[in-house]
């Protein structure tokens, strides 16, 4: 498959794309593969301008929540989003799924919050996660960065595997951001701290 059916919309291009991955694919993979295939729903720029890269995040997630929506109503399967990860999942009658109050699915479904962020928006949003590095949660937002559970036990080993996938995902020469694999090697310096 080189071309997505340019008449589909983002979420119908996104089921293609998970059904082809049944272990699940990245965020990033998802859009280097949406551009790849010339998908005219986001945007054909390079992800180093933050706010590109936010609205870019943003229409993704958007259609996400929505295809995700739409799989649960129609009791076909359940998706699983995050960025590190989005996979379809068999759907499963009786579990909680949508019935939970989900803070980021109305976040990414309320249009205005792509309309209305601006550069100086997202640049706060940055400086908000750093504070939290910096400040007194900052073995949580190196967690919350990883996607790992601090609950549950964590050695470093688990860490410095998790600290690879991500530098192999987000290095420069793949396509990520200086900044971002700064924040992951921030984020590791700190992780050995509680975990070394």
């Amino acid at each position: 498959m080189n071309d997505l059916n340019p008449s589909l919309d983002l979420s119908e291009q996104l089921h293609e794309l998970l059904q082809a991955e049944p272990a699940g694919i990245s965020e990033f993979q998802l859009i280097q593969q949406l551009k790849a295939r010339h998908s005219t729903h986001i945007p054909h720029l390079g992800l180093a301008d933050k706010l590109v890269l936010f609205r870019t995040h943003f229409l993704l997630f958007n259609a996400l929540y929505l295809l995700r929506d739409r799989l649960w109503g129609q009791q076909q399967a359940h998706l699983h989003i995050s960025p590190l990860c989005v996979q379809l999942q068999p759907w499963r009658p009786g579990a909680s799924g949508l019935a939970e109050h989900d803070p980021l699915r109305d976040y990414y479904l309320d249009l205005a919050n792509l309309r209305d962020t601006t550069e100086d928006d997202v640049e706060k949003l940055l400086a908000s996660f750093w504070t939290r590095m910096q400040g007194g949660d900052e073995k949580r937002a190196a967690l919350e960065l990883f996607e790992l559970d601090g609950d549950r036990a964590l050695n470093l080993a688990a860490i410095k595997l998790r600290y690879r996938q991500l530098v192999s995902q987000h290095h420069p020469d793949r396509g990520g951001s200086t900044s971002r694999l700064q924040s992951i090697n921030l984020a590791m310096e700190i992780l050995q701290r509680y975990y070394g």
